[in-house]
């Protein structure tokens, strides 16, 4: 195995799968998976529940491993082999569960600076640069939050409190050259419309900034137009990989859900029901 960083005509990639399957005790819940992200890139990843999204987070979070087969690999900024620590202190990621109780207690900026650390909250052993809670504070202001800097996380909406995790994630994020890179699994679970709105705002002014996004979601409306890749999931396959223009149809959503659907577009997210 090398850890020389691959590449496209393009950009670096940040994910790289070939051949990867996943066991759950006796049962294959990701099957053969091959797939190519660069850095830079916006990807949705969309599909029912129990159709291997959340497996294939855990597989490139490095939580669960695949068969080892010839063939296989999973390169994560060009790397096959991480410490966890270490990648988990690279990759940004946004978690679909509440934040942890240990940040609840705390005020947010220091909950976005433990980001740098991989920790809920800046414990006594950790102690950030100057520069650190500069760039935390620039990364809440960057998302609208700059005024909840004081507040303890407790204290907030959940829409709030996801803008505060994804301030958090944006100090853990980058692939060694500048570039930012957010794993969002399911960020719009237990919001709110208007919650759900901001957030769809923040996504927009994050790829609108340069930073890469991969979003795990089973709500197309979740897809804003900086996405301009979907991958759709099934029965732990990727079943498609396209734009969203030709994959967010009726009839293509009616076949991944296995449910007659309609969709409706509108201010150009798109709409199923």
């Amino acid at each position: 195995m090398t850890d020389r960083a691959v590449e496209t005509d393009t950009a670096p990639l940040f994910i790289d799968l070939s051949a990867v399957s996943v066991m759950r005790g006796d049962a294959v819940v990701l099957h053969d998976i091959a797939l190519e992200i660069p850095a830079g890139q916006c990807v949705a990843i969309l599909g029912p529940n129990g159709c291997g999204k959340s497996t294939l987070v855990q597989t490139l979070t490095r939580e669960l491993y695949p068969v080892v087969r010839p063939g296989m690999h999973v390169r994560i900024f060009g790397r096959e082999r991480w410490d966890v620590t270490e990648l988990r202190r690279r990759l940004g990621i946004v978690p679909s569960t509440a934040p942890p109780r240990d940040a609840l207690g705390v005020p947010a900026l220091e909950v976005v600076t433990a980001g740098f650390f991989s920790a809920a909250r800046l414990w006594p052993n950790l102690r950030p640069t100057a520069e650190m809670r500069e760039e935390a504070y620039a990364g809440m202001e960057r998302l609208g939050i700059a005024s909840l800097a004081d507040r303890e996380l407790g204290a907030m909406s959940a829409g709030q409190q996801k803008r505060v995790m994804i301030a958090r994630a944006l100090c853990s994020s980058g692939d060694g050259s500048g570039q930012r890179v957010l794993l969002l699994d399911e960020p719009s679970n237990a919001l709110d419309l208007r919650a759900q709105h901001e957030l769809r705002e923040t996504l927009m002014r994050l790829a609108g900034d340069g930073v890469g996004l991969v979003l795990v979601t089973h709500h197309t409306q979740d897809i804003v137009p900086a996405f301009e890749r979907v991958l759709m999931m099934q029965s732990g396959r990727i079943m498609a990989d396209g734009t969203p223009s030709d994959l967010l149809t009726a009839e293509a959503l009616s076949d991944l859900y296995d449910l007659q659907l309609q969709v409706q577009q509108r201010d150009d997210l798109y709409f199923a029901f």
